[in-house]
């Protein structure tokens, strides 16, 4: 029975759809866990130095293939298993990264899902500027250990900010223990809105993350719907689920012979949006009718 490593810096508690996910994606390629493929988990739950003795862990295992979640299990599993075949799933952008060579033909021994979760991040300043035309000063809140894509994304969102003549402080969160310290600088930088960038850290604890908002009023957009669902004002990106399908799809094709410098990489081009109406009402945002149309559901 092969083997499949899977290697995630969150937790598997944080993003329990992701698994359920991707086992879908492989039985659709004709594999069942436990039937005829075996998967290793693994995961970092936030602490992302750990990644690489895992990944090494997984090499030892012969893993016939290892599907790494996110960017930094992703960067783990490039540097470290240079000859099994690896699919990632990632927010950034595959050939900047140094990934593969092209989407099309990848060329190497990776390929895999990439979303388009950093493309978007200019929209969110966007979106929160629609509710709150008058703000001055927007705040970014990354994690700094997860260094590819939070650079990524302040690069996007400070051009954006730039556009509309906003200031856009920085801040850092590294685990979830920072995140009080994060709502009191807010509170000190006067800021009128908060853009969390995309990352597994917060994608772990986007309810925690959400309720934080609602409880120091501070208007926010992230990304998924379970941000929103848990209070969150808004909330605008890539379905993940459907980038894990798409990562069991790859990993079940390579399985039966095919090879990853021959896979294209995959695009999850669903974006999706969701409001919390009640967050809003409490917060005094009037949404605007075309933006509560464009919603994909709406929180009341």
């Amino acid at each position: 029975m092969p083997v499949i490593g899977f290697l995630n810096g969150a937790s598997s508690d944080g993003i329990p759809f992701a698994t359920t996910a991707f086992r879908q994606g492989l039985r659709e390629t004709g594999y069942v866990e436990g039937q005829n493929v075996a998967i290793e988990y693994r995961w970092a739950d936030n602490q992302l130095d750990r990644l690489p003795a895992m990944t090494v862990d997984l090499v030892r295992r012969q893993a016939a293939v290892i599907v790494a979640g996110g960017t930094p299990a992703t960067l783990a599993a490039k540097a470290v298993a240079t000859t099994i075949p690896v699919v990632f799933e990632t927010s950034a952008d595959p050939i900047q990264l140094g990934l593969v060579a092209s989407l099309d033909r990848p060329g190497g021994n990776v390929t895999g899902v990439t979303q388009l979760n950093v493309e978007v991040a200019p929209k969110r300043v966007e979106l929160l500027r629609e509710l709150l035309p008058a703000a001055r000063v927007i705040a970014l809140l990354i994690n700094p250990a997860d260094t590819a894509l939070s650079d990524a994304q302040v690069k996007e969102v400070l051009a954006a900010a730039r556009d509309f003549g906003v200031e856009l402080p920085v801040l850092k969160a590294g685990s979830e223990r920072e995140f009080d310290a994060v709502f009191l600088r807010l509170t000190q930088l006067r800021a009128e809105g908060l853009v969390v960038a995309v990352g597994g850290l917060f994608t772990t604890h986007a309810e925690q993350l959400a309720k934080l908002t609602v409880r120091h009023a501070m208007p926010t957009i992230y990304k998924g719907r379970e941000f929103a669902a848990a209070g969150g004002l808004l909330s605008y990106g890539s379905d993940l689920a459907e980038s894990y399908r798409l990562a069991g799809i790859q990993a079940g094709r390579i399985l039966k012979g095919d090879k990853p410098a021959d896979l294209p990489v995959q695009q999850a081009t669903k974006i999706e949006l969701y409001v919390n109406l009640k967050t809003a009402k409490a917060l005094g945002i009037t949404v605007p009718l075309p933006l509560s149309g464009r919603a994909d559901e709406l929180f009341e």
